[in-house]
Formats: structure tokens, C-alpha cells, sequence
């Protein structure tokens, strides 16, 4: 929970990111060796800072090539006190946030985008590098290899600790959008462990999506991607059970989604709808979402109306993701077998290769068509590539319910 707010500070404070991860990782090792002797600490963020703070110290006099940073940077740490306001409080522009300058330093244009969204998350989201090779659709190794040359570069091109200004933030601000919902979709829907949600990711992104909204609060396109996350997260408590286990959309109680995220989420987007004639990316996902949010029922939903807009969207950002998802209400609108004609011109699709949804869309599809040894082949198919136990159990268990008469359930 602290390790980004952590790396987020300290590169505030020694301007490099590799060295402020290493130094986060010192601390929390530390901890690790510490706290079961001594307790764990009334302020651990401000243990782990000071920690952090005086292993900088120690570097810094290790080494003669960090001379100059010493100089630069001791007098300043030394003076500070234990307190962990001391450290993170010193706020020099109006953005008033290190994590959201961590944003943005690791969406610098001397990176690719790729590699500017890999960095973000894995410093900022705490994703491991498998997590994010997931997100991507990409192997490990590709992600790891991006994520070292990532820091390197930032190093080696001396990246200033800062909020970009004018034009430059415009530049930068796709790929922060894309590395906060990005984040947001790992806590909304785990790829990997034990958990179907990681609350915490959530609230880390929606905060950075908040913040950012009020900062450029002309600029459509923040106020969609704010308006989406609201939206989805309204459901966090109806998409799981009693135990933890998945409940997908159509069964999922409505009483409990969360009305006050839906009207800010509402709110959101009759802001980016102002400031924009034409509906961007994550503004046209918040409003299928916001389809669904106005629907007391699945059976109250407007499928024809969803199915014109993820039309749109296919024409804004074209991807087979975005084609599947327009499968699926394409299914819901004017039946399974319309669904399933498209989702099966996807499946030579090489980047969905490994995409567990693919098969699960079909196999469900192919359920509500009868053709149940089918659907169940689809389920076991999609069970054995998703990396979440909880979504596994869940694949397993539609597996088992397309049994036969004639077959053991």
C-alpha cells in the first residue's frame, strides 16, 4: 500500500526513478526485518519514508559518482524531521500530488508508449511484470525488458521531477489516461491471485482520475475516463458473493450498486458531453456504462443502444477487444446466434490468442444455443488460460453445468 507513495516521494527528493525504487525496496525490507521484534510503527508511511530518507544519505556518501546529488540533495534530507508530512508536503505547483508527477514523468515522451504505460503501472499500480504482460496481452519477458530500458532512459536523459505545461501535457495526456484505467481495470478485475478485486487499485486510479479532472478541467476525454471508473466501480459490491466468488453483470443485485458513484459518474460525463460535441474513447465507454447504470433490470437495458454505440466506438479505437464486447450486445440485442457470427470471425484473431474472454464469450453463447458439449469445451479452454483462481472456479463450474444428461456433473 505504501510502496508507491514511497517511490513517489523519493523521486521527488533524489530525481531518479531507479534509485528511488531501490531505495523504497531498502526500506520495506527493513520493515520486514523489524516490525515483527518491534511492532509495527502508529505511522508506518513515515517510518518507511524516514527509513527510506537515510539510506539516500548513505548512498549518496558511498559513492563518489553521486557526488553532486549529495550536495544537492543532503543538506535538504538532513534537516528534515521524522515526520512524514515533512516529506511529502513540500508541494511546488498546483498539481499538489508526487504520485500524479510520477504519472507523468513515466508517460515522458523519450519512452514509447508501451513502455511509458508498463513503467506507470509497475511503479505506481505495484502490478508485477506477469500482471501487466497480462494487461497487455504480451509475454513477461517483453514487459520486463521494457521496464528496465524504461528507467534507464529516464536516467540517462535526466527527466525532470515535474507537471508538464501547455502543449506538452496535452501531448502526454493519452498515455496518462491510458496507464490510470489501466489500473483502474486491474483493481476492477484482477488478472492474476486469489481475488477477483483489488479495491485499492481502484481507488488509487479514481483518485488520480479525480485530481487530474480538476487540474485540465477542459479537456473532455478526463472527465469521460472519470465518468467510466465511477460508473464500473459503483458495482464492486454486487460483482462479488459471500466468499469472494465473481458475480458477473446480468446476475448481479442492483440494489447494491452504489448510487452516489453512478450520479458523480452521471455527472462526469454531462461534463465531458459539454465540452465536446463529439463523444472521445473512454467519454463513449462511460456511456454504455452509463446504459446499464439507468437500467433498474438486464431486461430494462437499451441493447439496440449500446450495440450504436460501440459501433462508434470501433470507429474511434478500433480493436478486437472492443469487437468482442460488441459481440456480446450484439447477443443481448437480437440473439445468440447474431453473437456468436461475430464473435466467431474473431478467432483468428493472433492477439486473442490468449485472450480467456474470447472462449468464454462463445461458450456462453453457445450454452443459450443448446450446444452444450461445445460450450463446455469453450469454459474448460478459457478456465486454463485466465491466471485468476476466482475466475477459474467460476469458468470450471459453467464447464461442469453444460454437462450432458448422459455425462457426470
Amino acid at each position: 500500500m505504501e510502496s508507491p507513495r514511497l517511490i513517489a516521494g523519493l523521486t521527488r527528493m533524489v530525481r531518479d526513478v531507479g534509485v528511488a525504487e531501490d531505495l523504497a525496496q531498502d526500506a520495506l525490507v527493513a520493515a520486514l526485518e523489524q516490525w515483527p521484534q518491534s511492532g509495527v510503527p502508529d505511522n508506518p508511511g513515515a517510518w518507511l519514508m524516514a527509513t527510506a530518507k537515510h539510506r539516500a544519505i548513505d548512498r549518496f556518501r558511498r559513492s563518489a559518482r553521486l557526488e553532486r546529488k549529495l550536495n544537492e540533495f543532503g543538506r535538504e534530507l538532513e534537516a528534515k524531521e521524522m515526520a512524514v508530512p515533512d516529506f511529502v508536503s513540500a508541494i511546488d505547483d498546483d498539481f499538489g500530488d508526487d504520485l500524479l508527477r510520477l504519472v507523468f514523468i513515466s508517460c515522458h515522451p523519450v519512452l514509447s508508449t508501451e513502455a511509458q504505460v508498463a513503467l506507470t503501472l509497475r511503479l505506481l499500480g505495484g502490478l508485477t511484470t506477469g500482471e501487466i504482460a497480462r494487461a497487455f496481452i504480451v509475454p513477461e519477458r517483453t514487459i520486463a525488458q521494457r521496464i528496465v530500458r524504461a528507467k534507464r532512459t529516464l536516467t540517462e536523459s535526466h527527466v525532470a521531477f515535474e507537471v508538464p505545461r501547455g502543449g506538452e501535457l496535452a501531448a502526454r495526456l493519452s498515455s496518462v489516461l491510458e496507464v490510470i484505467y489501466l489500473i483502474f481495470n486491474e483493481g476492477y478485475s484482477a488478472t492474476s491471485g486469489d481475488d477477483w478485486l483489488r479495491p485499492a487499485l481502484c481507488e488509487d486510479a479514481l483518485r488520480l482520475g479525480r485530481i487530474l479532472a480538476e487540474c485540465v478541467p477542459k479537456e473532455p476525454e478526463v472527465h469521460g475516463l472519470v465518468a467510466l471508473m465511477e460508473i464500473q466501480a459503483s458495482r464492486s459490491r454486487a460483482r462479488v458473493g459471500p466468499i469472494g466468488e465473481p458475480i458477473l453483470l446480468l446476475s448481479q443485485n442492483r440494489a447494491q450498486w452504489d448510487q452516489l458513484l453512478i450520479r458523480r459518474g452521471l455527472a462526469a460525463l454531462e461534463r465531458a458531453e459539454q465540452l465536446s460535441g463529439a463523444l472521445g474513447p473512454y467519454a463513449m465507454q462511460a456511456a454504455i456504462a452509463a446504459c446499464h447504470a439507468r437500467a433498474l433490470s438486464p431486461e430494462d437495458t437499451d441493447w439496440p443502444h449500446i450495440v450504436t454505440l460501440y459501433g462508434t466506438l470501433a470507429q474511434l479505437a478500433p480493436s478486437p477487444i472492443v469487437e468482442l464486447n460488441r459481440a456480446v450486445a450484439v447477443a443481448m440485442a437480437f440473439g445468440p446466434q447474431a453473437g456468436l457470427d461475430l464473435v466467431d470471425s474473431l478467432t483468428s484473431e493472433p492477439s486473442l490468442k490468449t485472450y480467456h474472454l474470447l472462449p468464454s464469450v462463445r461458450g456462453d453463447l453457445l450454452s443459450k444455443l443448446g450446444r452444450f458439449g461445445e460450450a463446455r469445451t469453450e469454459f474448460e479452454t478459457a478456465a486454463a488460460l485466465t491466471r485468476n483462481s476466482r475466475e477459474r472456479n467460476l469458468l470450471l463450474e459453467r464447464a461442469q453445468a453444460c454437462a450432458t444428461p448422459s455425462e457426470p456433473r
